[in-house]
Formats: C-alpha cells, sequence, structure tokens
C-alpha cells in the first residue's frame, strides 16, 4: 500500500483493568502527537497476553478496556489503525514464518525471556513466552513499518526485528522486510512508584499502591498521591539521588502541568512537602478525569468500540496480507486459493 509518510506501528498489551500514568505520559501522548505525521498503526497485543495464562474473561474485558484508553487519550481511528492483534491473523502466520528464520541461541539471548522464565522455572515458562519476540518482530515487519516508538531503554527490543529484516533481505532479495528504525521518543518525564520512588512505575510493582491508574476512582487516585513516599528533610528540591520521593513527585507535576521543574521548586520555596502533595493530587485528578470519563463511555458502550476495532482490523488485514503474500511468494510456498 503506497503511503507518502512513513509508517509507525506500536502496541500494549491487554494485562491490566486500567493503564497507569507512565504508560499515559511515556508512550500514549506521543502515540497522539505521532498521528500528526506518520502512518499510524497501534494495535492491543492479546495474543502476548497469551503468554502469562489470564482468565478467558478477563482477558476479554481488559483487551476492551485498554482499546478504550487508547482512543479516549486521543488516538484518532479517523487518522490511525486500532485494532485487535488476534483480529488480524496474519500476526501468527507471519510469527511462524520468521521463526524459521531466528536461531535457538538467538532467541535463547532475549533478556525478557531469561528474566521472566527465571522467576518462574523451567515447569512455568511456556514456548510462547520464548518465542514471543519473533511474534513482536511479525507484528512490526508485517505493516513494512519505518519507525517504533520505544524509549532508550527499549531499544535492544528492535534489535531482533532488524536482524529478521535483514536476514529475509540477504536470502530472499532486497526489498522482502522493510528494516525498521527505533523512533527514539523526545525526553518525557520517566514516571516512578509513589511507594518505591527509586523504580519506575510498573503494574508489576511488589505494592500496587504506588501506581497511579488511569481509570481509578478521582478520589483514590488523590489519596495515592498524598500518601506517597518522601524523604527526610523538609525541604522541595530535586535531587534523584538524596530525594528520589520529593524528585519523583516534581516530576509528575512538570509533566502534566508544563511548568519546568527548576520553576515548580522555586514556587515551593518555604512550603512543606504536604502543600505539594494536595496541589499535585488536584492537578493529576483534573488532568485524568477526562480521559477517565471518556474512555468510560467506550467501555460501556462495547458495540460503538467493537465496531471502531473491527474496522481498523479490516484495513490492517488489507496491509498485513500484501507483506505475508509477498513472503510467502519468496520462500516458496504455493499461493493459496484465496489469494488468486
Amino acid at each position: 500500500m503506497g503511503c507518502m509518510k512513513p509508517r509507525v506501528f506500536s502496541a500494549m498489551q491487554p494485562t491490566s483493568d486500567s493503564l497507569h500514568l507512565g504508560n499515559y505520559l511515556g508512550a500514549l501522548v506521543n502515540w497522539v502527537a505521532l498521528q500528526e505525521d506518520y502512518d499510524a498503526i497501534y494495535s492491543v497485543v492479546d495474543l502476548h497476553a497469551l503468554t502469562v495464562s489470564p482468565e478467558p474473561e478477563q482477558l476479554r474485558s481488559r483487551t476492551r478496556r485498554t482499546a478504550a484508553q487508547f482512543l479516549a487519550a486521543g488516538v484518532d481511528p479517523a487518522r490511525s489503525l486500532v485494532f485487535v492483534q488476534s483480529h488480524v491473523p496474519e500476526h501468527a502466520e507471519l510469527a511462524w514464518l520468521l521463526s524459521t528464520f531466528t536461531g535457538f541461541g538467538e532467541a535463547s539471548r532475549m533478556t525478557q525471556f531469561k528474566d521472566k522464565s527465571a522467576k518462574v522455572g523451567e515447569s512455568g515458562t511456556n514456548v510462547g513466552l520464548f518465542t514471543y519476540p519473533v511474534l513482536m518482530a511479525a507484528d512490526i515487519l508485517l505493516y513494512d513499518t519505518d519507525l517504533v516508538p520505544v524509549g532508550e531503554d527499549q531499544r535492544q527490543h528492535l534489535e531482533l526485528s532488524r536482524d529478521l529484516a535483514e536476514r529475509l533481505n540477504t536470502r530472499l532479495g532486497e526489498g522482502s522486510a522493510t528494516v525498521p528504525e527505533p523512533y527514539i521518543v523526545k525526553e518525557t518525564a520517566k514516571i516512578y512508584d509513589l511507594q518505591e520512588p527509586t523504580k519506575k512505575m510498573s503494574k508489576s510493582a511488589s505494592n500496587g499502591k504506588g501506581l497511579i491508574e488511569i481509570l481509578e476512582d478521582p478520589k483514590k487516585v488523590a489519596k495515592s498521591i498524598k500518601s506517597a513516599v518522601t524523604d527526610t528533610g523538609a525541604e522541595i528540591r530535586f535531587d534523584r539521588e538524596t530525594k528520589p520521593g520529593v524528585s519523583s513527585l516534581l516530576s509528575i507535576y512538570s509533566a502534566i502541568d508544563g511548568r519546568s521543574i527548576e520553576q515548580l521548586v522555586e514556587d515551593y520555596q518555604g512550603k512543606m512537602y504536604g502543600h505539594l502533595k494536595v496541589d499535585l493530587a488536584d492537578a493529576v485528578v483534573a488532568y485524568l478525569t477526562p480521559i477517565r470519563d471518556n474512555a468510560m463511555e467506550w467501555i460501556e458502550s462495547p458495540d460503538s468500540l467493537d465496531s471502531v476495532l473491527d474496522e481498523g482490523a479490516t484495513k490492517a488485514s488489507a496491509i498485513a496480507r500484501g507483506t505475508l503474500e509477498r513472503l510467502y511468494d519468496r520462500v516458496g510456498l504455493l499461493k493459496p486459493q484465496r489469494w488468486r
């Protein structure tokens, strides 16, 4: 499919009932901005979520909830493709083809697999977790993706996709695959856990109380912020080493308020931690409430939401099929009846 704009692809797994503020500020804000200048494709990658054996009804619910939050954040189906990964079977088909081009040692060295399998042991590790990066490469290469938005710390996740694209071009001829480039998102605030301010905000944190969830009740959001861990001393200044708690609060405030951290420090000169927390709680609630309300409207209108996702999947499939046809032909598979 010819397109003058470079294409970006990004995705999130539906592994929780709500995205958190780190997901929103670290990814979704950038997804929305990229729609202006890029041909954007965004997916809820439910096949990836199967590697952690979710409850079926919970997975269905979370898939819709995740998509609803994409839309509420400003991902616009008129400008971007938004769809559920399992609705486009070409993802799984290309993953199998790519798995035959991936070395066993290469897959074994993937950090995510090593980390997760070490936690659960061999008996708790499924083959899907092992081949997860291959499916991720299929997600990206299926759309002849030019750019993948990643944080600096995620560059390595893209390396396998690049290696496989280059391998396909070497073995099957130039033009077999587009080699994706990392789109390093402009420096956004790294959002830390409210209870463990030296760790990134993450749904896998040991203590869920440190999360600010987009769909959480506003009163609970405010309470979480007011209960955030702070540091010894009373001075409000930014120092990630000696004052991680207050530095984390200042980072969140700056990201949603627009004032620089320096300006905030100046504005809170002589004030107490309590003042900062109360003001930040009000600011975060005001910032998230319209997004939460919009997301809940989508969640409560599943037919409308499914209609958007179906349309996205139909358009995504049309692009995906072209890539798969090209690669099936080049590896020597007979053209199936459905493509004649």
